[in-house]
């Protein structure tokens, strides 16, 4: 009963003793350079005085990792940029180019449907550049929309107008 009572004694003691005393911090380099901060002396570290026994590090702010919050998203703007908008199209085999142009630079997975005289010409497409052919003489329309890899509508272009001269079969123009 002596041994247990000694025993719960010095215990106790202990444990009062290593509460009342502060904990010592000692630095060392590893083999990379690297500081090393530890509460296990070493061969060679030197122990850092402390002039706080409480020792609290300041919360870390994470927010910088969230990078889905902070995604902006882009405002992309389509153009129909040739034919130019109430210009003339000498072809006598009615062939036409159509070119768009995509501001910022076109995205991976997006697809451009054009439009003439207001019905789409052909399926969506990855590339900017259409060939029209057999084109009727006379006054047309042209308008792109751009589709993202979602198949959601981006953007519009204005209507644009282009006119078709094809010399006539008849020896007339």
């Amino acid at each position: 009963m002596k041994r247990t009572t000694l025993l719960v004694f010095l215990l106790l003691s202990v444990s009062f003793f290593s509460y009342g005393t502060t904990k010592k911090v000692y630095s060392w380099k590893d083999k990379n350079g690297v500081l090393v901060f530890s509460d296990t002396p070493r061969p060679g570290a030197t122990e850092v005085k402390l002039n706080t026994p409480n020792l609290t590090m300041p919360a870390t702010d994470t927010s910088i990792l969230d990078n889905t919050a902070s995604a902006t998203p882009v405002n992309f703007k389509i153009a129909i940029s040739s034919p130019e908008d109430k210009a003339t199209v000498r072809e006598n085999s009615g062939s036409v180019y159509v070119t768009t142009r995509v501001i910022p630079r076109f995205a991976t997975g997006f697809k451009v449907q054009l439009f003439v005289n207001g019905a789409p010409h052909g399926e969506p497409s990855n590339s900017s550049t259409f060939a029209l052919r057999g084109v009727n003489r006379g006054e047309h329309t042209l308008q792109a929309k751009l589709f993202n890899a979602n198949n959601k509508l981006v953007s519009v272009s204005p209507v644009s107008t282009f006119y078709m001269h094809r010399a006539s079969v008849f020896g007339g123009n």
